[in-house]
C-alpha cells in the first residue's frame, strides 16, 4: 500500500480526466458530450475557468476540499489530480522542489510514472528513468521499486506543458449526465433497486423514480427509507425525487381475486406487472425510453426466466435490468462500493403480501384472464 503524503497549499491547477469512452465518440458526438461535463462540473463547484485538451481538462482555480468531494460524484469524470504546472525546461529543477517538501524522504521506495504527448526526442519511459536517477542522485538513502513501490511521483508532458503529482483520485466514471436519456425505475430504496439506479445513471441516463408505497402491506418504514436513499443518490443527480404511488389498493384486490381463483401464489407475479403498467404511463408522459427494475435472474420466485418473460408481456417498452447477472454476493459488494449499501439496510422494510409459495412459473394466459377484471 502507498504512503499518504500530503502536499497541502501548494497545488497550481487541477487535472482532470474524463471518461475515455467520450473520446471514442464520433467528433460531434464528443463535443456535445464534453459541453455536457463542462456544464456538470460548473454547477457542481461553481463558476471556475476550464481549460481544454486532448483527453483532459484543466481547472486552473484554486478549489476547496468540499468542491473536490463533488467533483467524484459526477458522471464522465474517470479521475482527478492536483498538480504543479511547469514548463519542460524546468521540469527537473520543479521535481526535485516538489520532492523535497516530502515528510520523510528515507526508508521507503519510490517510482515514477511518466505520460506524454506531443513530439519529443525522448519516450516516456527514458524520461521516468532520467527523473528517477535524479532523485536518487539527491537522495541515495531510496529504492526504486516499479512494481509496488511505497510512493509513486507522476509526470505529465504534454507538449512542453509538465504535470506534476502523486495522488490519482477516483471518480465516478461513465457518461456525462442525461447523454443517453430518461428512463423510469421502479424504486423501493432496497439494495438491488438503488444500485440499478445508479447503474443506470452511470451509464448517462436520467432516472425517474418511482416508489410504489404498499399501504396496509408495508412492513417497516419504507417511505422513510426509500427517502434516505434518495437523498444519497441525489449527490449524483439532483433531480431524484421519487413519484410516489399508492399501490396498497391494487393489493387488496389482488388478494380478494386470486383467493377467489385459488391462485394465490401468482400474487407477485400481478403486483409486479401493474408497477411494470404505472411505470410505462409515466415513461410515456416524461418522455423515458424504457424501465429499469432491480432484477437479478433467478434471485426470488418472481425473477425465475420464466417470470420475467410474463412480467415484459404487460408493457411495450423496454425493460433494462442492469444486476441481470449479478448474485446477490457481487450486487451487495458492488452496493457497498457505490456507498449505497449500508444506507439500504439501516431502514427494515418488507412486503406482507408475499405468498407463502410464490409460483416460479407463471401461467401468462391464466394472468392476462384475470387481469382483465383487475385493471378494469
Amino acid at each position: 500500500m502507498q504512503r499518504s503524503i500530503s502536499l497541502a497549499g501548494v497545488t497550481d491547477v487541477l487535472l482532470i480526466r474524463p471518461s475515455a469512452e467520450i473520446f471514442l465518440k464520433s467528433e460531434g458526438v464528443r463535443r456535445s458530450w464534453e459541453k455536457i461535463l463542462y456544464t456538470e462540473i460548473k454547477k457542481a463547484i461553481g463558476e471556475v475557468k476550464l481549460r481544454k485538451g486532448r483527453g483532459r481538462i484543466w481547472i486552473e482555480n484554486e478549489i476547496s476540499p468540499e468542491a473536490e468531494e463533488r467533483l467524484k460524484l459526477i458522471f464522465g469524470i474517470q479521475s482527478f489530480s492536483r498538480c504543479e504546472r511547469c514548463d519542460l525546461g524546468e521540469l527537473e529543477v520543479k521535481v526535485l522542489d516538489f520532492w523535497n517538501r516530502r515528510g520523510n524522504k528515507a526508508d521507503f521506495t519510490f517510482a515514477v510514472r511518466v505520460k506524454r504527448t506531443g513530439l519529443h526526442e525522448f519516450t516516456s519511459q527514458e524520461m521516468a528513468a532520467k527523473i528517477g536517477a535524479l532523485i536518487l542522485d539527491h537522495h541515495p538513502d531510496l529504492k526504486v521499486n516499479l512494481d509496488n513501490p511505497d510512493y509513486i511521483i507522476y509526470i505529465e508532458i504534454r507538449d512542453r506543458d509538465c504535470y506534476i503529482f502523486d495522488e490519482v483520485i477516483e471518480g465516478a466514471g461513465g457518461l456525462p449526465y442525461g447523454v443517453e436519456g430518461k428512463v423510469v425505475a421502479l424504486f423501493s430504496g432496497g439494495v438491488d433497486s438503488s444500485l440499478a439506479c445508479w447503474l443506470m445513471m452511470q451509464r448517462g441516463s436520467v432516472i425517474i423514480p418511482v416508489y410504489f408505497d404498499l399501504g396496509v402491506f408495508a412492513g417497516g418504514e419504507g417511505v422513510k427509507r426509500a427517502e434516505k436513499v434518495a437523498s444519497f443518490l441525489q449527490l449524483y443527480q439532483r433531480d431524484f425525487k421519487p413519484v410516489k404511488i399508492d399501490h396498497g389498493v391494487f393489493l387488496s384486490e389482488v388478494k380478494r381475486v386470486l383467493k377467489e381463483a385459488r391462485l394465490d401464489n401468482y400474487r407477485c407475479l400481478f403486483c409486479k406487472r401493474e408497477m411494470y403498467r404505472v411505470a410505462e404511463k409515466i415513461a410515456a408522459r416524461e418522455g423515458c425510453k424504457g424501465i429499469v427494475t432491480g432484477e437479478s435472474l433467478g434471485q426470488v420466485a418472481s425473477q425465475t426466466l420464466d417470470n420475467l418473460f410474463v412480467l415484459d408481456q404487460a408493457v411495450d417498452i423496454p425493460v433494462f435490468r442492469p444486476l441481470i447477472g449479478l448474485d446477490k454476493m457481487e450486487i451487495e459488494r458492488l452496493a457497498r462500493k457505490v456507498g449505497v449499501y449500508e444506507i439500504c439496510i439501516s431502514i427494515k422494510e418488507e412486503c406482507l403480501a408475499i405468498p407463502e409459495k410464490p409460483i416460479t412459473s407463471g401461467n401468462l394466459k391464466k394472468i392476462l384472464d384475470l387481469e382483465s377484471a383487475l385493471i378494469d
